[in-house]
């Protein structure tokens, strides 16, 4: 196959790059500027995007193109910030809507991420595809804005790949979240009731190449694992995984001193379940946490 990743060299970008390499596919990552050093590789190019902007054909033929860029949510969200989170998005999206238009042979999909956020956040509410998205904070309204442009992409098929928390060692918010376990100072965050949707990396690489291989997925799909969990039991999970300790309680008042807004992500949650995946035959490597922590403890090289 020949494949286009936008954001390609990111977390989930390296991954997928990682596997489609490894089965022979053609690779073209987007990014926003060349590589400075670039390994010789006959699979695997890197075009920016004024480089997809001039030069479409390069993107003739292609077998799917998959957008995964825009600013990370982990940021302080000032007027600026925000602004440069939502603009990013628009931005990509935009530029992606503006190839398709431009080719002759288009790609048969384009996997347009987005994120669980659509729906959200609430205690006792479990989301599926079918969930009506709702608008109620900034992080909810980036993303509605995000899907709202992604109708422009001209495709025969468009998947929003609705995005959870995704586990790995290599990058993405992990590393960040077992710190404090390593350091021996783990507990529950707030009320520790807040759900946490998540997926191994190894799930999320192999979910988007699922979709692009069976025509009949569509529209909305949520990438995370069938078994949500709340802060707390991901906390009692690591410990026991890590072997470390869960007892230092971080109050919901001092994150929201020390972050701002941003403490929003960390102390609301949404409970996100995969129904499309998983009625159209999608597996998951790592369903539950124990197994998808255990196996990033046994790989942290």
């Amino acid at each position: 196959m020949k494949i286009a990743i936008c954001g390609g060299t990111g977390f989930i970008g390296q991954g997928l790059c990682t596997r489609w390499v490894k089965e022979g596919h053609q690779i073209m990552i987007v990014t926003r500027s060349q590589p400075e050093k670039q390994v010789r590789d006959d699979q695997v190019a890197y075009v920016t995007w004024d480089d997809m902007k001039q030069n479409p054909q390069l993107f003739e033929d292609m077998d799917a193109v998959i957008n995964l860029a825009g600013s990370s949510l982990s940021q302080r969200w000032s007027t600026k910030g925000k602004e440069r989170i939502l603009s990013s998005r628009q931005k990509t999206v935009a530029a992606v809507a503006n190839l398709m238009r431009k080719l002759d042979r288009k790609p048969p999909v384009v996997i347009q991420a987005s994120a669980m956020a659509i729906y959200g956040t609430s205690e006792d509410q479990t989301f599926d595809e079918n969930s009506p998205s709702r608008v109620m904070d900034f992080p909810s309204s980036v993303v509605a804005e995000w899907e709202d442009a992604a109708d422009d992409i001209q495709v025969d098929r468009l998947v929003k790949l609705r995005i959870s928390v995704v586990l790995g060692n290599e990058g993405g918010a992990f590393p960040k979240m077992i710190l404090p376990y390593k350091l021996g100072f783990g507990g529950k965050i707030g009320s520790g009731h807040q759900w946490m949707s998540w997926i191994h990396i190894m799930d999320i690489v192999n979910l988007i190449d699922f979709c692009i291989h069976h025509p009949d997925i569509k529209g909305p799909v949520n990438a995370a694992s069938p078994h949500p969990v709340t802060n707390n039991e991901f906390g009692r999970t690591v410990a026991k995984v890590y072997h470390r300790p869960h007892w230092f309680p971080v109050p919901a008042f001092l994150l929201q001193s020390m972050l701002g807004e941003l403490s929003l992500i960390l102390l609301k949650g949404q409970r996100m379940v995969p129904v499309k995946a998983e009625e159209r035959g999608f597996r998951f490597r790592y369903p539950q946490l124990a197994e998808a922590l255990s196996d990033l403890k046994n790989n942290n090289n």
